[in-house]
């Protein structure tokens, strides 16, 4: 539950502070122009740098990184929330992410390498993937809450007593392992790795407001593909390399990052939408707008702890990640039918339940096939690899279907000018259809998911006498 906190903290992190972002904009006179900073300055830093806060936990041991995360990204959060000045909010998020980039790979790998027996780690994979399927919307929620009847400014101190427990029980529970002795960081393989995922991730950051052609977005996404491209050459020849290519050669390994990349694509735009409309068309305040989400976070649970973590260890890993996919896909295209003045039970509910039993269904065998077999030396590197897939798919999906949406509303508004019913309502409709086509694409992407963990995905459940990839025996499931 310790290591499972830990992670709830860091989800939570990257969207509780949305439904918070008028209030601080308005308190702090950020301009609309650089709001999105208070945003992108976390994913910015948490995605760039989650290579190398995986290599740092197989280095210099785990608990000690996972404790270092953990007071580190409290006290940047307690700096957030007394932020003065808008650099000051900026600077505290970057702090966050960089603090979470060390904290989620060491929470993934002690996670892995605390719970070897099948049923155990069954279950605790479940909680795990409860938690970190459910943390975004559980964000809405909590930030609603705390934005309305206490102030902006929690929605950033509410990490302090969360990390304090989690460090106590740390301290006190979790058994400390060395770090890999003799063993030297990846200098260059730091700079080019986390440089071209710094730039890529920018570069989608920075794509929605400036435009996909811009010369600046084009620049980024040239330098990082450069840089990544010059990075897998030398994880080759490097004699102790950040990211051992072995780790991406899994054919299954493989196959559950990019399962995991193109869910979050969905995911993360749906979040986006679903913020808006409920706010802006449907007028909900922003406690009414996590309530909301609640459908979503119950069913993420129920699909990960009763569902997913109960047959993991009777049925093969894509059984699970394909019909997961293809469910939360269901639930994206119910979506697409809304209008300005949808019925929230008949038409949003159960689309929100639809996706939240996929998404549980898939992350439980996604996190246990993804971390399954690993070395103890390469699970810090392997589990960030796997968080980088999130952060650089919810980049990506937040980027490329906000630019849909956009353009899709554009296209409607232009089209529908002499249509009767005055220019505010043509406009709600203008900015729902555009989120229906970009949730027709969020859809596609994670039939897509579904289709690369059917193809790519070939192990089986563990069997009576089994060994795993590293040849320690499995206990019966």
């Amino acid at each position: 539950m310790i290591i499972a906190l830990a992670q709830l903290m860091v989800v939570l992190d990257s969207t509780i502070v949305n439904i918070a972002l008028p209030s601080a904009q308005q308190d702090l006179g950020i301009s609309d122009g650089d709001r999105q900073w208070v945003i992108t300055a976390y994913t910015l830093a948490f995605g760039g740098l989650l290579l190398l806060g995986g290599r740092i936990a197989d280095l210099v041991g785990r608990k000690r990184t996972f404790v270092i995360g953990l007071v580190g990204f409290a006290a940047a959060s307690a700096f957030g929330g007394a932020a003065a000045t808008p650099g000051m909010l900026f600077g505290a998020r970057a702090l966050q992410g960089a603090f979470a980039a060390v904290l989620a790979p060491s929470a993934l790998s002690l996670l892995t390498t605390t719970f070897t027996d099948p049923r155990e780690r069954g279950k605790a994979f479940g909680v795990y993937g409860a938690l970190a399927g459910s943390g975004s919307a559980t964000g809405f929620v909590v930030g609603g809450l705390l934005t309305e009847y206490l102030d902006w400014r929690w929605c950033l101190y509410v990490n302090v007593p969360i990390a304090v427990v989690a460090v106590i029980g740390a301290l006190a529970l979790l058994d400390a392992r060395p770090g890999q002795a003799g063993a030297r960081l990846d200098v260059p393989g730091v700079l080019l790795g986390c440089g071209g995922l710094v730039a890529i991730v920018y570069g989608f950051s920075e794509a929605a407001p400036r435009g996909w052609t811009d010369p600046l977005v084009l620049g980024l996404f040239t330098t990082g593909v450069a840089l990544l491209t010059t990075f897998v050459w030398w994880q080759a020849r490097a004699p102790m390399p950040l990211l051992p290519l072995r780790i991406v050669r899994d054919r299954d390994r493989a196959g559950c990052f990019l399962t995991m990349a193109l869910a979050i694509v969905g995911m993360f735009g749906l979040f986006l939408f679903m913020t808006y409309y409920l706010q802006v068309v449907l007028a909900y305040s922003p406690v009414q707008t996590g309530l909301a989400f609640l459908p979503l976070t119950a069913s993420t649970v129920i699909g990960s702890t009763q569902i997913s973590a109960r047959l993991i260890n009777r049925l093969p890993p894509r059984m699970l990640m394909a019909p997961g996919m293809f469910l939360a896909a269901t639930g994206m295209v119910v979506l697409t039918r809304m209008t300005v003045d949808s019925d929230y039970a008949t038409e949003i509910l159960p689309a929100l339940i639809l996706m939240g039993l996929g998404m549980g269904l898939t992350y439980v065998p996604v996190f246990s096939t993804a971390t399954a077999g690993v070395a103890p030396q390469d699970s810090g590197v392997t589990s960030a690899t796997l968080n980088t897939a999130q952060q650089v798919g919810g980049s990506i999906g937040t980027a490329l279907l906000n630019t849909i949406a956009t353009t899709s509303s554009t296209a409607y508004l232009t089209a529908h000018l002499a249509d009767p019913g005055g220019r505010a309502l043509l406009a709600e409709k203008a900015v729902v259809h555009g989120y229906s086509v970009a949730i027709w694409w969020a859809a596609a992407a994670m039939l897509l998911a579904g289709l690369v963990a059917g193809l790519m995905i070939t192990s089986r459940p563990p069997k009576r006498g089994a060994t795993t990839k590293t040849g320690v025996p499995e206990a019966v499931a």
